[in-house]
Formats: C-alpha cells, sequence, structure tokens
C-alpha cells in the first residue's frame, strides 16, 4: 500500500511545476505593472479630485472597487470551479481589466480632462466593472496556485511577483509618468493606455500555463445557495473563522485609502509631479516587504507573517498623522505613507495562502470568495468615512481605524498553524503504511 500524498501538495502535480510557477510569476508581473499607473491610494483619488470629488464622493472609490473585487467571486465562484481548465477564465477576466482601462483612456479623451458633473459617475460604474474583473483574476489566479504550486512554494510566488513586479512597475513608472503627470496636471488617458496594455500582455501569458483537465465538476447553485454555502462554512470551520475575523479587520485598512494623499496634500499642498515618487516608493516598499514575507511564509508558515503585516498596519493611520503634524519634517518624510501602504498587497495574498492552506482542495474557490467578502463588508461604510472626514478631520476616522486594525491584530494570535496538522497527518499515514 502506497503512503498518501504530502497533504501540503493539495493538487499541485510534479509534471510542468517548473513551467507554471514562472508563469505565473510572469502574470503577478505583468499585472502589478499595469497596476502601478492605477494605484488605488495615489492615482485613481487624484483623479476623481480633478474631477472636482469630495472627501466622500472618494469614499466610493474603496467601496465600489472592493465590493466589487469581492461579490462577483463570491456570485460566481460556482460557474468558475465549473471549468475544466481554470487558466482559459483566468485569460478573459484579465482581458475584462484591459477593456475597462481602455474605456477610461477613451473616456478621458472625449472629456478633454474638463469636469463634468456626469464625470464622477461615469468614472466610477467603469471602475466598478473593473473591479469585478479583478475580483474574478484574483480568484483564479488563487485557484490556479492552489492547483498547480505546493503549499511551501506559494511564498516564493508572492515573493517573485512582487519583487519582480516591482522592479519592472518602478522602471514603467520612471521613465513614462513624468511625461504624464507634470505641475500643470495629468495626462490620464495615456496612463489609462498603458495599464490596458500591460493587462492585456498578462492574458497572453496567463494562455501559456500547462492545466491538467478537471475530471469531475461541480453543478453550479444559485441564489441563496451561495449565502449558504458561505455561511456554512463561516459556522462550521472553526479554523477558517478566525481567520476571516482577521479579514474583517484587515478590510478596514481600505477605507482610508483615497485620503493618506488627500491629507498629504491638505497639509503640504504636494504637486501632480510628487505624485510619481509616492508611486514608486509605495511599490517599492511592496518589493521589500515581499522578499522577507514570502521567505519567511515558506520557512514558518503565513500565520506568522500575517501577525507581523498587520503589526506594521497598526502604523499606518498614525503615522501619517504624526507626519502631518510637522510642517517641514512632515513634508520631506511623507513618503513613508505610502511605503507603508505597500504592506497592503502582501496582507491580502498572505491571507489568501493562509486559506488555501485550510481549504480542500476541491473548494478553493468557495473559500477564497468568502474569505473575499470578510475583507469587503467594511469598505461598505467607506462613503460614511468620507463624510466624517469632511464634517469632522482626519485624527478622528483615522485613530478610529487605528484601533480596528489593532484588533485585527489580536485575532492572528487565535489563528492556528495548519502545517503542523498536515505535518501531524503525514506522519501518521507513513506510520499506519510501515505497520
Amino acid at each position: 500500500m502506497k503512503p498518501e500524498p504530502d497533504p501540503l501538495s493539495k493538487e499541485a502535480p510534479a509534471e510542468h511545476a517548473g513551467r507554471n510557477f514562472w508563469t505565473l510569476g510572469l502574470v503577478q508581473i505583468t499585472i502589478r505593472t499595469g497596476w502601478i499607473f492605477k494605484t488605488e491610494s495615489i492615482i485613481m483619488p487624484v483623479v476623481l479630485d480633478t474631477m472636482g470629488g469630495a472627501a466622500w464622493l472618494r469614499g466610493f472609490l474603496p467601496m465600489f472597487s472592493r465590493a466589487a473585487y469581492s461579490v462577483s467571486p463570491w456570485l460566481l465562484s460556482h460557474r468558475f470551479n465549473q471549468l475544466k481548465q481554470k487558466k482559459w477564465g483566468l485569460c478573459t477576466t484579465i482581458c475584462g481589466m484591459s477593456v475597462c482601462f481602455g474605456i477610461l483612456s477613451i473616456f478621458w479623451m472625449i472629456a478633454g480632462g474638463q469636469a463634468a458633473t456626469w464625470m464622477p459617475i461615469v468614472f466610477l460604474a467603469v471602475y466598478a466593472s473593473f473591479f469585478v474583473c479583478a475580483g474574478m483574476t484574483q480568484l483564479g489566479f488563487g485557484t490556479l496556485q492552489g492547483k498547480l504550486v505546493r503549499a511551501t512554494r506559494r511564498g516564493r510566488l508572492m515573493l517573485l511577483g512582487n519583487v519582480g513586479g516591482a522592479a519592472v512597475a518602478i522602471v514603467g513608472a520612471a521613465v513614462l509618468l513624468p511625461s504624464w503627470l507634470h505641475s500643470g496636471g495629468g495626462d490620464f488617458h495615456w496612463i489609462f493606455a498603458c495599464s490596458a496594455f500591460f493587462f492585456l500582455v498578462s492574458a497572453l501569458i496567463a494562455s501559456r500555463l500547462v492545466e491538467p483537465i478537471d475530471k469531475t465538476q461541480q453543478q453550479p447553485q444559485e441564489g441563496v445557495f451561495h449565502f449558504s454555502e458561505s455561511w456554512n462554512i463561516l459556522s462550521e470551520d472553526i479554523a477558517f473563522q478566525r481567520v476571516a475575523w482577521v479579514a474583517f479587520f484587515f478590510g478596514t485598512s481600505f477605507v482610508l485609502f483615497p485620503h493618506y494623499q488627500a491629507l498629504g496634500h491638505a497639509r503640504f499642498e504636494f504637486e501632480f509631479s510628487d505624485l510619481i515618487y509616492w508611486v514608486i516608493l509605495q511599490n517599492a516598499g511592496t518589493a521589500v516587504f515581499s522578499l522577507v514575507a514570502g521567505l519567511l511564509a515558506d520557512w514558518r508558515g503565513n500565520r506568522l507573517v500575517l501577525r507581523l503585516l498587520l503589526l506594521g498596519l497598526c502604523l499606518l493611520p498614525p503615522a501619517a498623522l504624526a507626519l502631518a503634524s510637522f510642517e517641514q519634517f512632515g513634508k520631506s518624510n511623507y513618503w513613508g505613507v505610502f511605503v507603508l501602504i505597500g504592506l497592503s498587497p502582501i496582507t491580502l495574498r498572505t491571507l489568501q495562502n493562509y486559506t488555501l492552506e485550510l481549504a480542500p482542495a476541491n473548494n478553493y474557490p468557495r473559500y477564497l470568495s468568502t474569505l473575499g467578502l470578510c475583507v469587503a463588508a467594511p469598505m461598505m461604510t467607506a462613503p460614511l468615512v468620507g463624510l466624517a472626514i469632511d464634517y469632522w478631520s482626519f485624527e478622528e476616522v483615522f485613530f478610529g481605524v487605528t484601533v480596528l486594525l489593532f484588533a485585527g491584530w489580536l485575532q492572528t494570535l487565535r489563528l492556528s498553524e495548519p502545517r503542523q496538522k498536515a505535518s501531524a497527518e503525514v506522519i501518521t499515514g507513513r506510520l499506519n503504511v510501515e505497520s
């Protein structure tokens, strides 16, 4: 009798493992390169401000983006799971991302950058559509990662995508953005077109994955079954229930994303050209943090990495407020805020990798989409957060989010370590075989 396979490997086949690892890494790199030209914490809020948006209107950016990003995978995860080869679903959704930014580029050229009352509505509608595609892309990537990459190599895949992606993205931003972001304003149509181009390249790369065909297919479930199945996961899987609370509190960090650049502009009156350095430094921060987090996750597990990342994010709002309180020192060092924001994408990916280790191999999409809902839930309050900043000040709102992030860090202390259980199962299986 043969021993059971290592549970850490789940479905990951040995054949074509190297090719798939590098292909998925290149998919991440090209998506990240396109993403730098639409940075949620810097570029997109500035675009909305250019249209005359107030803080409450900026609040719709995280609400629309994260709601679309999380609800679409939740509603469509069964459809995605039915695909015999998930890579074609991934290619389709990345192409959708490219189309959305192609539309935004045309929209900005037609509008000529002139503010009008209808512009924020159209902009937010296309932006939400983009995140529907981005959410499905994240679901597809996570599912393929779980299917094709061993658990003990996923940290290195995250490292490759974030470090390699940041390096390429930073070079691209440094070369191209100075021509498009200047003291007089921004040529956003070129920025949007550049994002569309890199997303299209990423879709072409994803088509080169070597993926075995799934033989067993689940029947699609509609309507209330989506809620029922997610509720069953949350109520019955205690280990996932704990990480869901971590995800919920982590999600509160996104409501402040559009307001960090607004705080800096309000206190220091930065120019458009300053945004280039913020974008570059944010991506550099992601690269540096990924280098440590990826290797540490493969070595010691994702639980420890989550604890460290959440602790770093707890420092972000108070650091922004502290720097904004000092005129000269704060203006010279406000870039540090955007370096810390670089922790967010790594935290999200680490949450997903942790969830992949908890989830049954045939139910990755449902677990990942339920996790996404937990992250997105706090974003429904984002317009109210913006309204609170309009009526009160940055200080009260930033302090409140800091408290919630600290509560999330406390929840990480309750997390179990899936690899300890997996290792115990392997040892037990081997002992049974030997006996």
